[in-house]
């Protein structure tokens, strides 16, 4: 029957008929529960109609609703008041704000009780549907329509509701105004004074609710108009030490803590709470503590390492992409990787009508996961300590003093947690404490409660770098019995415990660095001992460790003997793991910085890898052009593409150059596969292509070579920097700057063969060089490739040096003096020997960068050092048969770059 009547043209009418009537119709027989659950079903059922088929509804049946629904604000049931709500907000979502503009003012009569004869129930309910529109078309109240912004009506009226006998409307209508305030709409900004007289009259409103909304818009205020905080400091920091130490209402408590972490995050602001140290740090301090809801369930958790993780307890993971290859980073590495974790967006902008679909629900997933109050007072504490320094510490030491021997284990974690946030911001005030602190913290790693020992893994990794810089002496007295504290609590039998301490020896292993190649022999061990023990979710840390470990050390882990251990665990763990899993992304990684750190020792290893590899961008591939022509097909994840390519891309650098091109040739779809990535739709993969491509032609070039015509055509279009969305720029010119690397790298390979395609590419590249827009380490790799063009191709780039010229050498002088500078240099010089009258207005700029040369790149036995000094000295030669008084002209350099030119260049 209800299907049936799902088919009618007056279904909405009827659902409408039934949300509203408090009572059952007289022909149906029902009881007063069964009755309410079919008020609620009529009313999800509406909802969802209006969601569904707002488009195809009759025009009768969204009239009908529209001239009745708002009766239903003032039904005496609370639930029936939200469903009504729901259908309203609903209709002004899908309609748009001026599909129903009467809703608008109509809610706020009602709210306001224009008439007389809206109860509380009313207004209430009214209340709550204008702060769901609100909620649901933030972005859309603020647009004009005929001249007119509606929040420019509404804002005034809220303050108003603030004021209202309610405490429900009071609370909603400061919810629905700190909707607003964080985006600072001209409404707000006219009206920021009198909302901060209703601030300080709701301060002491009996309702904790109130109040919550009351520190929240402080605390956004302080984001957007801290000069209207810095007059009431005191009376705020008093304000929001009391709401903070409101055990009742840990939501309370959590808003009035969140004011510290953002004005300690201010750095017009932060300096007025200096004064206030003395009552802030304590209350922080007393919020660490778990509260008795968390101390029952922690305490559940014992030993668990050998229970199996469910899917659902293991973190989404993303892959990280290859980074531009930036010339100019400080290290020279090329390799360098980087990416981020996605995270849901909270941008409502949507069009009209357009629905957004995600449910950010913090009930879901691991509690010790979601951002609580004891988390926040820890950040806030570490915020202070990083601006105050001692005197956070000086208020943090009495409680310190008093809890980190605790006989209540909640009160040691809590000083151990303390003592960790402090770590960054108080380190030369806490130093002279450590050598104390230190074997106290570890002796903490073997505490009876697995919480302790999980913070307390935290902690000394925080303050790892200062044991790790020790003396011989000092190494050994603390940071080797630190760091086998650690290794040992990565066994541990609680599986949180084992994931602290990865995670602490992975933050011990950045800051040690190098310090560590003397130890390899005992670490390597312990993760072979963690590849045995450790279940599912646990593996992704330890791989981070692994790779971490292989950043730092490098080639220290090319011995044999590490070798024969590491190796067969991960590779144990490469054949368990499914092509399809996510688990591969991590591994894919670890073993990209393992066959970096091995060299040739990956020998091996490589061709089952390799092959895999290729499989798994293939059946990638394959499924993305299946799925383009079967939308019911879920899209492939391009994380499976990123993270290939950028093995094969570790692999063909870490073996030597023939066993290289024996896996690239054995491999026979390898430059076809590498064209289809180099096209694909994904910013991250097409990235990680180019670094493929670019590290081909340095390494496998012979094989690549057959392939050039296909793969240029591909690349030159991709030179396009118009192509770069708006929404992903940093990815897309990240693409770019890999593209025109590898059109370098080619391009001294290649050389006079880059001839069919040099005009096309100079076009692109002279494009990014006269762009202004782009990033400047985009201009410098520009420059890199043009000149390193230039080097096989310099007759038919000489006409148009008179254009390039300038933007070339500006871009040029704030690249790092490395080979690839002298590459670039070199053939731009050769560009210069064929039109050198095109150096007219450039040539003085030319000689001053060329005076400002590394000296080891001037003085090198490296046969590109020779022929970069010959190739200088043709071009003074050059310039000297064309300027009379050629010492006269050089004497136009600053005096320190004349001395410099002719130190550099005297004959």
């Amino acid at each position: 029957m209800l299907k049936q009547a799902k088919s009618l043209q007056d279904i909405d009418k009827y659902l409408t008929f039934i949300l509203l009537s408090s009572q059952p119709p007289a022909a149906v027989q029902m009881d007063v529960s069964g009755y309410f659950q079919a008020r609620a079903a009529a009313a999800v059922m509406l909802k969802n109609n209006f969601r569904i088929s707002y488009k195809t509804m009759p025009e009768s049946s969204k009239e009908y609703v529209k001239s009745v629904i708002l009766v239903g604000l003032q039904d005496s049931s609370a639930p029936m008041r939200g469903h009504a709500g729901n259908v309203i907000t609903e209709i002004v979502r899908q309609g748009g704000i001026m599909g129903w503009a009467q809703v608008l003012s109509d809610l706020l009569s009602l709210i306001s009780n224009a008439n007389g004869n809206t109860g509380s129930h009313g207004q209430e309910g009214a209340m709550s549907a204008l702060l769901k529109i609100c909620e649901d078309s933030k972005k859309a109240l603020d647009r004009e329509y005929q001249g007119q912004r509606p929040l420019n009506f509404i804002f005034p009226k809220l303050l108003e509701f603030t004021a209202s006998s309610s405490a429900k409307v009071r609370s909603d209508a400061l919810a629905a105004i700190n909707l607003f305030v964080p985006d600072k709409p001209e409404a707000v900004v006219s009206n920021i004074d009198p909302l901060m007289q209703h601030l300080f009259q709701l301060a002491s409103d009996p309702s904790d609710e109130v109040r919550k909304h009351v520190c929240r818009s402080f605390v956004h205020i302080a984001d957007i108009a801290p000069q209207k905080i810095v007059p009431h400091m005191e009376g705020l920091v008093d304000y929001m030490v009391t709401q903070q130490r409101n055990v009742e209402n840990t939501d309370l408590a959590l808003d009035a803590a969140e004011f510290w972490l953002c004005v300690g995050e201010d750095e017009g602001l932060r300096d007025c709470l200096g004064p206030y140290l003395p009552k802030i740090v304590p209350v922080l301090l007393e919020s660490m503590v778990y509260s008795e809801d968390d101390i029952l369930r922690l305490e559940g958790e014992k030993e668990d390492a050998e229970v199996e993780d469910r899917e659902q307890d293991i973190k989404p993971t993303f892959a990280t992409s290859k980074a531009g290859r930036l010339t100019t980073a400080a290290n020279g590495d090329a390799s360098a990787t980087n990416g981020a974790t996605p995270l849901p967006s909270d941008d409502d902008d949507l069009s009209e009508g357009e629905i957004d679909d995600y449910d950010d629900d913090d009930s879901i997933g691991d509690p010790e996961e979601q951002w609580n109050l004891r988390k926040c007072s820890a950040a806030a504490l570490d915020v202070l300590a990083s601006v105050f320094h001692e005197p956070v510490f000086a208020a943090t030491l009495p409680y310190l003093k008093d809890n980190l021997n605790h006989a209540e284990w909640p009160n040691r974690e809590a000083a151990v947690l303390a003592l960790g946030a402090i770590a960054e911001g108080c380190m030369t005030v806490v130093e002279p404490h450590l050598p104390m602190l230190t074997p106290f913290l570890i002796s903490l790693l073997n505490d009876t409660e697995p919480v302790v020992r999980q913070i307390t893994c935290w902690s000394l990794g925080r303050y790892s770098g200062w044991a790790s810089h020790l003396d011989e002496n000092g190494k050994q007295q603390f940071f080797v019995p630190m760091m086998d504290g650690i290794l040992k609590r990565m066994l541990d039998n609680n599986k949180r415990v084992q994931e602290a301490a990865s995670s602490a020896f992975a933050n011990l292993e950045e800051k040690a660095n190098s310090q560590l190649k003397q130890y390899c022999q005992v670490i390597v061990g312990q993760f072979v001992e963690c590849f045995a023990k450790y279940k599912d979710r646990n593996m992704f840390i330890l791989y981070d460790c692994v790779q971490t470990l292989a950043e730092h050390v490098g080639p220290a882990l090319a011995r044999e003997d590490l070798v024969n251990m590491l190796m067969p665990a991960l590779i144990q763990r490469w054949n368990k793991v499914s092509d399809q899993s996510r688990e591969m992304f991590p591994l894919l990684e670890c073993l990209s910085y393992v066959a970096t750190a091995l060299g040739p020792f990956f020998t091996p290893f490589a061709p089952a890898i390799f092959t895999r590899c290729i499989n798994i961008i293939l059946r990638n591939l394959e499924d993305s052009m299946l799925a383009l022509n079967n939308p019911s097909m879920e899209i492939p994840d391009k994380d499976f593409l990123v993270t290939s390519l950028d093995l094969l891309s570790a692999i063909i650098q870490a073996l030597d150059k023939p066993s290289s091109a024996r896996l690239v040739t054995d491999a026979q779809s390898f430059f076809q596969l590498l064209a289809l990535c180099m096209k694909d739709s994904n910013n991250d993969v097409r990235q990680s292509a180019y670094a493929l491509l670019g590290d081909c032609a340095i390494y496998v070039f012979e094989q690549l070579q057959p392939y050039l015509p296909t793969i240029l055509e591909i690349l030159i279009a991709q030179l396009e920097v118009s192509q770069v969305k708006m929404d992903a720029e940093e990815t897309g010119y990240s693409v770019i700057n890999n593209a025109c690397w590898s059109v370098g790298e080619i391009s001294m390979r290649q050389r006079e063969g880059m001839q069919p395609f040099v005009e096309r590419l100079l076009s692109k590249i002279a494009t990014i060089l006269f762009d202004q827009q782009v990033p400047e380490s985009l201009n410098e790799n520009a420059a890199i490739a043009l000149g390193r063009l230039g080097i096989g191709c310099a007759p038919y780039l000489a006409p148009h040096l008179a254009q390039i010229a300038p933007p070339f050498l500006k871009a040029i002088k704030q690249v790092m003096w490395t080979d690839e500078k002298g590459h670039a240099l070199t053939g731009f010089m050769l560009i210069i020997l064929a039109n050198p009258q095109a150096m007219e207005n450039s040539l003085l700029e030319f000689f001053g960068e060329m005076a400002r040369a590394d000296r080891e790149l001037l003085t090198g036995p490296d046969e590109q050092q020779k022929v970069f000094r010959q190739t200088f000295q043709n071009v003074i030669q050059q310039y000297k048969g064309m300027i009379q008084d050629f010492d006269g002209f050089i004497k136009n350099l600053p005096p320190a770059e004349q001395t410099k030119f002719h130190e550099l260049y005297a004959n």
